[in-house]
């Protein structure tokens, strides 16, 4: 049977990249043993896979309060509330990675409010799904609600901007309709891949 294509838009060939982006797919295929599609879909437009990647980097890479697992879990709940397939998908195989737990990313995908998460990152996701879906009605209370789980202020500006940015990210990838890769689906399993 055929897969279905990766985007309903044109999907460049790595070779005919330019070089930093190709050298920066490369590097990923080296790291994890594939390319996750969210590359090679972004590749059609150079100068937003640059400022894509370069925003990512800076919100889910950078030392700070919240752990990159944490990270992880603020994008698949908000990204299933904002029904977007592939980062829940992708991004469960992250988290399940980093978290070092099978079990997480489903129950954060489902329904983080019983998954097996600290009072703290409930209190996390509660804000993150406001900002994914409700922006507008954040308040001092909403805040003061972080802070006394022991959220600092450059925390809480993390966890709105990833909220933020990742419901951007579901956004291009619902409208692009961009495939997880196979691959993901059994990362973090302990499953063979």
């Amino acid at each position: 049977m055929n897969k279905p294509p990766i985007s309903r838009f044109p999907v460049p060939e790595i070779s005919d990249l330019s070089e930093d982006i190709r050298t920066r797919i490369l590097a990923v295929q080296e790291k994890s043993g594939f390319v996750p599609n969210v590359f090679l879909v972004l590749a059609h437009r150079p100068d937003e896979f640059r400022a894509f990647f370069a925003y990512h980097d800076a919100l889910m890479e950078k030392p700070g309060g919240l752990t990159k697992a944490e990270r992880e879990m603020i994008v698949v709940a908000t990204s299933n509330a904002n029904q977007c397939q592939y980062c829940v998908v992708a991004h469960g195989a992250i988290l399940r990675v980093r978290a070092k737990n099978p079990l997480i990313a489903d129950q954060i995908a489902i329904n983080y409010r019983k998954a097996d998460i600290t009072p703290r990152q409930k209190a996390m996701l509660d804000f993150a799904m406001k900002v994914a879906l409700e922006a507008y009605s954040v308040g001092d209370a909403d805040i003061a609600s972080l802070n006394a789980h022991g959220f600092t202020e450059d925390d809480v500006w993390d966890i709105a901007a990833i909220a933020a940015f990742f419901a951007m990210s579901n956004r291009l990838a619902n409208v692009t309709s961009m495939r997880p890769n196979d691959e993901f689906y059994a990362l973090g399993r302990g499953l063979a891949s």
